[in-house]
């Protein structure tokens, strides 16, 4: 039987909805994996009254059920923790009174990822101030799911993925104030073993070679610019070289790391902070990328976009982010069962 990939509530005023009706249009031609929506039924047959949508009992109906229609699955433990009045939806206006249902959507899915009953997930965005306003107490999806999943959040970090450019930012989800504080000897070796492991287990790459950009412009200068390079970056990417035997480049300057003629010698690449990696990705090409959050014990994938209230009911809203999202969840999958279990931690990991 096929597992299908479990696709979360996301923001129900958002875009997210109306872009997953639209890719299930256009499964056939985009040769989409089946996947199932977590969702209330009564909520997302008033968010996409046009639907179709198939409402399923369990995720292992959902193969079949595809060709029908969107299959809506909403288990029973998120149905007893979480309600809201489906009336209350206004699309394009967000409402803090949904985020217990947002969070039991995300929660569902993991449910159904460690029970192997779905291949995968992939996220729907959210609404992070809505949420925060209806009671939801993390940063991010990312922490989120680290903290479903038993994971320390030190151990998750999110890639993003454009075609064969891999960026993963040291830092997520913190004021850029507290970036120099938070570069560590011990979390940058978590990153960069999570980065390795990543590569080998679910890329497919044997060897790979990863670049690590500098904090600070020039990527200190020597320390005329700053200190963190060469007291705490060099140091790290030397002792995992010698002891891991890693293949690592850098720290190098930030500000011609992404080039093209730089950025092809490289695997991946391993950002200071949020910006520094999500700038030059979003640049390339905003409609294709997808964010891939690495450690956890399933796949989980999501658009590399917010829930762009503005074009929600225009028909403008591109859907190519979340089509690549759902197309490498199913890749990464397939590459996971076919190894036959979850990824070993690497040497180097922390």
């Amino acid at each position: 039987m096929q597992r299908p990939l479990a696709v979360t509530l996301g923001e129900p005023a958002g875009i997210g909805p109306e872009l997953l009706a639209r890719l299930w249009r256009e499964r056939t031609a985009h040769g989409l994996a089946p996947f199932v929506w977590i969702a209330p039924p009564a909520l997302a047959a008033r968010r996409l009254p046009d639907g179709p949508l198939v409402a399923v009992e369990r995720a292992g109906e959902a193969a079949e059920a595809f060709e029908a229609g969107i299959p809506v699955l909403w288990p029973t433990e998120a149905a007893e923790s979480a309600r809201a009045d489906p009336a209350r939806l206004e699309p394009g206006r967000p409402d803090p009174a949904f985020a217990p249902v947002v969070s039991a959507s995300i929660a569902a899915a993991v449910a159904l990822a460690r029970r192997h009953e779905v291949a995968g997930l992939v996220t729907l965005p959210i609404h992070k101030a809505v949420l925060a306003a209806g009671g939801f107490s993390f940063p991010g999806h990312t922490e989120y799911l680290a903290h479903l999943a038993g994971v320390r959040p030190g151990d998750v970090a999110m890639m993003f993925v454009l075609d064969d450019l891999r960026v993963v930012p040291l830092t997520i989800h913190c004021p850029l104030a507290e970036v120099p504080g938070r570069i560590t000897p011990a979390l940058l070796a978590r990153r960069i073993g999570a980065t390795v492991r990543a590569l080998v287990h679910d890329f497919g790459i044997p060897a790979p070679r990863i670049a690590v950009a500098g904090l600070n412009p020039h990527a200190g200068e020597g320390g005329l610019m700053g200190r963190e390079e060469a007291d705490v970056i060099a140091p790290v990417l030397a002792r995992l070289r010698e002891q891991e035997g890693m293949d690592l480049v850098g720290p190098l300057p930030a500000d011609s790391l992404f080039a093209a003629p730089s950025r092809s010698r490289f695997d991946a690449i391993v950002a200071m902070y949020h910006d520094q990696a999500l700038i030059p990705v979003k640049t390339l090409d905003f409609a294709r990328a997808v964010n891939v959050t690495l450690g956890l014990p399933f796949v989980r994938t999501s658009p590399d976009h917010g829930t762009a209230l503005e074009l929600v009911g225009t028909g403008r809203a591109d859907p190519g982010s979340l089509l690549e999202a759902l197309r490498l969840a199913a890749a990464l999958a397939r590459r996971r069962a076919a190894r036959g279990a979850a990824p070993a931690r690497v040497r180097g990991e922390g």
